[in-house]
Formats: structure tokens, sequence, C-alpha cells
């Protein structure tokens, strides 16, 4: 009888010895899913670190290509003002062409009117010309014989005067030419005066009208030319000036697209540099959290230890002492009062100190709940 209540009570406690390993292999089964869990977050963590790494490296590189951008902006703008500046020298040089033109096209009509003035006041002459030399036809042929001469050596001079104008350095030679000529003129002049003698006075005056008008002329021919030359050098002047003011403004249009291109690409990097300082944050709190999250785990899996210990000692000894102490008063083997008293002291005692246990164990399982939230959120 005594080996069958015994044998019952050992299977009583290898059942519970068997429960527990059920539970033991629960624990440990929980144990070995927080460490995968803690291994996944490290590699997660050493995941983040390398995209942290790779960040700072490209941060870095966005870095020196914007202080390479922010060189050539500096460049672009040195040599704009450079460009700046000769564009209102050439601009200050065409005013001054501008002004110097003007003058001359007064000149030139101040010349033009005198030369009008000139011209009529000749008409006059040559009409009072006309009417004396009516009297003096013959006089009047060899004068006509000495105009033609005139207007040959005129025409020498106009070809000198247009040589001279291209060609500074003949000048002297076609003016020795044009003085000779000039002197020739005056000794032509002076046999006219001696071969007419009855027409000397109208004879002088025309001498002196055609020097005038020879001398109006040849002014008025040069002014031309200069003006024409001037006009030549002020077209050509011009023509550098549009074409350096459509060079500049490319330039300048080139320079305002790179200057635009280089404030989107700063605004670019800006914007890279702050999602990369966001990261780098985001990478710094999660690496905080996971190792707020390892030191957790780690307590909840010391916690998890600490319970095994604690259900496996502290709970089997007042249950142990309970179930002795029922397998005596089922066998009747207590016989006086006393002994009876005993065994229920002790059996409430087992209970007190059971249930004491048991609060204590469900605070602890409470907290270690709390904390397992925690690293499983």
């Amino acid at each position: 009888m005594e080996k069958r209540l015994k044998k019952e009570a050992l299977i009583i406690v290898n059942n519970e010895l068997a429960f527990q390993n059920l539970e033991k292999e629960k624990r440990a089964a929980e144990l070995i899913i927080a460490n995968k869990e803690l291994a996944f977050q490290n590699q997660e963590k050493e995941k983040r670190a390398a995209e942290l790494i790779i960040a700072n490296k490209e941060l870095a590189f966005q870095n020196l290509e914007k202080e390479k951008r922010a060189a050539e902006l500096i460049i672009a703008n040195k040599e704009l003002a450079f460009q700046n500046q000769e564009k209102e020298k050439r601009a200050a040089e065409l005013i001054i062409a501008n002004k110097e033109l003007a003058f001359q096209n007064q000149e030139k009509e101040k010349r033009a009117a005198e030369l009008i003035i000139a011209n009529k006041e000749l008409a006059f002459q040559n009409d009072e010309k006309e009417k004396r030399a009516a009297e003096l036809i013959i006089a009047n042929t060899e004068l006509a014989f000495q105009n033609d001469e005139k207007e040959k050596r005129a025409a020498e001079l106009i070809i000198a005067n247009k040589e001279l104008a291209f060609q500074n350095q003949e000048k002297e030679k076609r003016s020795d030419e044009l003085i000779i000529a000039n002197k020739e003129l005056a000794f032509q002049n002076q046999e006219k005066e001696k071969r007419s003698d009855e027409l000397i006075i109208a004879n002088t005056e025309l001498a002196f009208q055609n020097d005038e008008k020879e001398k109006r002329a040849i002014e008025l021919i040069i002014a031309n030319r200069e003006l024409a030359f001037q006009n030549q050098e002020k077209e050509e002047r011009a023509k550098e000036l549009d074409l350096a003011n459509k060079k500049l403004a490319f330039k300048n249009q080139e320079r305002r697209i790179q200057t635009a291109e280089l404030n989107i690409a700063n605004r670019e990097l800006l914007f890279q540099n702050e999602e990369k300082e966001k990261r780098s944050a985001e990478l710094i709190i999660t690496n905080q959290e996971l190792k707020r999250a390892e030191e957790y785990q780690q307590e909840y899996i010391n916690g998890l230890e600490k319970m095994m210990f604690m259900t496996s000692h502290k709970v089997r000894q007042p249950i142990a002492n309970i179930l002795g102490l029922s397998y005596l008063l089922d066998n009747q083997s207590i016989n006086s009062p006393d002994e009876l008293k005993e065994s229920l002291d002790y059996i409430k005692e087992s209970a007190l100190s059971l249930d004491t246990f048991t609060k204590e164990l469900t605070q602890f399982i409470f907290n270690l709940g709390e904390k397992g939230k925690i690293v499983f959120k």
C-alpha cells in the first residue's frame, strides 16, 4: 500500500516536473526567438551604420563639388566684371566717336553752306564774265584754253587729293606738286594779265574767284573724304561694338545659365545635405533605440531565466511539502491531535509561502511583460 502511494506521489511529482520542463522549453523557445530578433536588430543596426557611412561619403563628395562650383562661380563673376568694364570702355569710346561725328557733320554743313554761297557768287560772277567776255572773244578763247589747262591741273590735283586720303605718306609729294601747279597757274594768270591788258580788272577778279572756287572745292573734297573716312571708321567701330555687345550678351547669357545651374545644384546639394542630416539623426536615434532595445531584451532574457529558476525551486518546495503532508493525512498515519495540528500548521505555512511567492511571481511577470512589450515594440 505504501509503495503504491509512493508510486502515485512519484507520478504526480514526475507530471509536475514534466510540466515544468514544458514551461522551461517554452521559455527557452521564447529566449531563442528573442535572440533571433536581437541578431536581426543587430544586422539592421549594421545596415544603418553602413548607410550612414555611405551617406557621409556622399555628403563629403557633394561638399567638394559645391566648393568647385563656388570657385567656378567666383571666376565667372570676375570675368563678367572684366567684360562689363570693357563694355563700358567701348561705350565711352562710341560716345566720344559720336560726338566727334556730330561735330564733323556740323562742320560739313557749315562748309556746304559756304560752298552754296560761293557757288551763287560764282554764278553771278560768271554771268558778269559772260557779258564782259562777249566783247573780248579772243581773250576768252585764250582764257578758255588756260581754263582747260587749269581744269587738267585741277583734275591732277583731285587725283592727288584722292591718293592723299588713302596714302598719307604720299601726301607731301602731292602737296609739292599742288604747290608747283599753283605756281604754274599763277604764272599763267600773270601771262593772262599781260595778254589781256584791256581787261586787267576782269581777269584779276576772275583769277581771284577761280582761286577761291578751287580752294573751296579742294576744302570741300578733303572734308568730304575725311567725313567719309570718319564715317567708315565709325561704322567699323559700331560693327565692332555691336559684335562685342553680342558676344558679351551671349557670354552674359551663358554666365546666367551657369549661375542658374549652380544655384539649382546648390539648392539640390543643400536639400541632400538636409536629407543626409535627417537620415543621420534618424540613424543615431535608431542606434540609440537599438541599444535600449538590447538592454531591455537582455533584462527580459535575464528575467525569464530568473522566473524559470523561481518556478523550478521556490514553487516546487511548498508544493512538495503540501503533497507530502496531504499524503500522510490521506494514509491516516497521524493518530494524535497534536500531530494533526502540527501537520496542518506545516500545510498552512507552505500555503502562505506559496501564496507570497505567487504574488511576487505575478508582479515579476507583470514587470517582465512590460519590458517584453518595449523590446518587441
